[in-house]
C-alpha cells in the first residue's frame, strides 16, 4: 500500500499524472461540463418531438447498464413517487413483457453497440413502441434507430469510457422536461454545465492537494474500506455511481446504504467487527493499524424529505437516519468524510449532484492513477 505520503507526491506531480493516464481520464472527467453542453445540442438536434409529441406516456423503460443504469436512477429519484409517469430501468435485451404502444424505450448506451442495446430497439420498433436512442455516432443502435424512426443521440466517438454519464442523463433530463415531468429550470443543461465547470478548476490536477477536494477524498480513501451513507433516494443514486467508479477505476470495494431504510444495517457495519478495536484509546498510534480501516463516506441531499411515519421512536426521515449514522461513527471512532459539503453549495438539486459526482469521479481517477492502475488497462 502506498503511503500517503508517497501518494501525495503523485498527485501534485502534473508529468507523473499525465504518464500514469493513458485513456485521459482526467481530461475526460474534468470535460463533463462541455460533454453536457454538446449532448444538450445533440439532443435538440435529434428530433425529439417525434417522442414527446404524443403526450405523456404511461411508462419510461431505459434499457441500460452501468452509467446508464445511473443515470435512469437519477431520473427517477428526480421524478418520485408522485410522478405520473413510471420509470424502469432494465439491462436488456429483452424489453418487459407488458411495454407497450403507449410506453417509451429510452436505449442509453455509450457505444451504441452489442445485442443488449440493439434487440431491445427492433423489438420497440416491432411492437411500436417510441425509441430514443442514445450511443456513439454511426453505431448499430443508430441504425436501428433510423429503421424505426425514432430519435437518435450521436454522441461522438472520442467519449472515454467510465467518464460519460452526463452524455447518457442529459438526453433523459431533456425528454423529461419536454413531457412536462420535470420543470425546465430543474433539467436546465447550462446550470448543470457550470456547476461542473466550477468543480473542475475546484479539482483539476494542476490544483494542490491541500486546497483540492477530490485529491484530498482520494488521500483519504487511500487506506480504507469505504462505507457509503446516502441521504434518500437522490443520494443513493449517486453512491451507487460513487460505489462502481471505486470498484472499476481503483479495484476499492464500496458498501452503500440508503437512509433511512438502511440505517439500522449502516450503524450494525460501523459499529461491528471491522471498526476500530481499540476506539477507546484516542491518542494510539495509527501508523500501527494494519489493513484497510472503515472510513464512513456521507452523500447528503437536503432535499430528501421529511418524516415518512408519525410518531415512530425510530428515526423515520433521511436527515434524522443519518444523524444517528454519524452518531454511530463517532461512537466507535471510525473517520468520516462529506462529499463535496466544503466550499459554496450549489443552488438547486441537479447543480448539487453534478458537484458531488464531480468531485467523486475526480477522486476516483486519482485513487486509480496514485495507484497505478491505469498503466495496466487496455486502452
Amino acid at each position: 500500500m502506498n503511503s500517503p505520503e508517497f501518494a501525495e507526491e503523485v498527485l501534485d506531480d502534473l508529468a507523473v499524472l499525465r504518464a500514469r493516464d493513458p485513456r485521459g481520464l482526467l481530461p475526460a472527467v474534468a470535460g463533463a461540463g462541455a460533454q453536457v453542453r454538446e449532448t444538450a445540442r445533440l439532443t435538440g438536434e435529434s428530433g425529439l418531438e417525434r417522442v414527446t409529441g404524443g403526450g405523456r406516456p404511461r411508462g419510461l423503460v431505459v434499457v441500460a447498464r452501468r452509467e446508464g443504469a445511473v443515470a435512469a436512477s437519477v431520473l427517477r429519484a428526480l421524478l418520485g413517487p408522485a410522478s405520473p409517469v413510471t420509470v424502469d430501468v432494465v439491462p436488456g435485451p429483452a424489453l418487459p413483457l407488458w411495454t407497450g404502444p403507449s410506453d417509451v424505450v429510452v436505449v442509453a448506451t455509450r457505444t451504441g453497440a452489442g445485442a443488449y442495446a440493439v434487440a431491445p430497439a427492433y423489438e420497440a420498433a416491432r411492437r411500436g413502441v417510441s425509441l430514443l436512442g442514445i450511443g456513439a455516432e454511426d453505431a448499430p443502435l443508430q441504425a436501428a434507430c433510423s429503421t424505426a424512426r425514432a430519435p437518435y443521440v450521436p454522441l461522438p466517438r472520442s467519449r472515454v469510457r467510465h467518464t460519460t454519464l452526463w452524455s447518457l442523463l442529459t438526453p433523459m433530463l431533456l425528454l423529461a422536461s419536454d413531457l412536462g415531468l420535470l420543470p425546465g429550470e430543474v433539467a436546465d443543461p447550462e446550470a448543470i454545465a457550470a456547476a461542473l465547470d466550477r468543480t473542475a478548476e475546484e479539482c483539476g490536477p494542476a490544483r494542490e492537494t491541500f486546497v483540492n477536494p477530490a485529491k484530498t477524498l482520494a488521500l483519504e480513501l487511500l487506506d480504507a474500506l469505504p462505507v457509503l451513507a446516502a441521504e434518500g433516494p437522490l443520494a443513493g443514486a449517486a453512491a451507487s455511481r460513487v460505489a462502481d467508479q471505486l470498484a472499476t477505476l481503483a479495484g476499492l470495494p464500496a458498501t452503500g446504504f440508503r437512509l433511512p431504510d438502511q440505517r439500522v444495517a449502516a450503524c450494525a457495519v460501523l459499529g461491528g467487527p471491522l471498526a476500530p478495536q481499540d476506539a477507546d484509546d484516542f491518542f494510539r498510534d495509527r501508523a500501527d493499524d494494519v489493513g484497510r480501516r472503515l472510513r464512513l463516506l456521507t452523500i447528503r441531499d437536503a432535499a430528501a424529505g421529511g418524516h415518512d411515519g408519525a410518531g415512530e421512536r425510530e428515526p423515520r426521515s433521511a436527515g434524522e437516519a443519518m444523524q444517528a449514522v454519524l452518531s454511530t461513527a463517532a461512537a466507535n471512532n471510525v473517520p468520516v468524510s462529506a462529499l463535496a459539503e466544503h466550499g459554496e453549495p450549489e443552488s438547486g438539486r441537479l447543480p448539487q449532484l453534478a458537484r458531488q459526482l464531480a468531485v467523486a469521479d475526480f477522486s476516483a481517477v486519482y485513487l486509480a492513477l496514485v495507484l497505478d492502475q491505469e498503466r495496466g488497462v487496455r486502452p
